[in-house]
């Protein structure tokens, strides 16, 4: 998987100057940040900043700043964790996940590679998907900001 690291401006709000060693992405990223977006991990249900999250804006991956959803896409899930329906598909990346014996998509950010989360075919209309994404993955730009 290769990921834009030009250092031409961006129109998605991304950084165009992503690590290049892990032990640089240790140096950017919290340890939480981390542990989420480099090892694929999850932060507990129900624990997440934007789980209840209402405003307008726009949600942007936290490891490059890339802009990957629109607040109007978010929408209650029950899961435990922002839900969206869609997303532009140059925004992310997918693949098959098989950990901890399920079989799901992952979704990652499609700049700099970062684990959001994983979709599901259970979502409402127009899309019938469920980007459930991790909090710690995320950061919100108020619209009116």
């Amino acid at each position: 998987m290769e990921h834009d690291t030009s250092d031409q401006p961006r129109d998605d709000g991304a950084d165009g100057d992503l690590p290049d060693s892990d032990a640089e992405w240790r140096d950017r990223l919290s340890e939480e940040e981390y542990r989420i977006l480099r090892e694929a991990g999850t932060e507990p249900p129900f624990s997440g900043e934007y789980v209840d999250h209402k405003d307008d804006g726009t949600y942007a991956c936290a490891g490059c700043g890339a802009e990957l959803f629109d607040a109007d896409t978010k929408f209650e899930s029950g899961c435990g964790w922002p839900s969206f329906y869609d997303v532009d598909d140059d925004r992310v990346e997918t693949r098959q996940d098989n950990s901890h014996g399920m079989r799901r998509t992952e979704v990652l950010c499609a700049n700099c590679g970062g684990h959001l989360g994983h979709v599901f075919e259970d979502g409402p209309d127009p899309t019938g998907q469920r980007y459930c994404i991790n909090s710690v993955a995320l950061e919100f730009e108020d619209e009116d900001e």
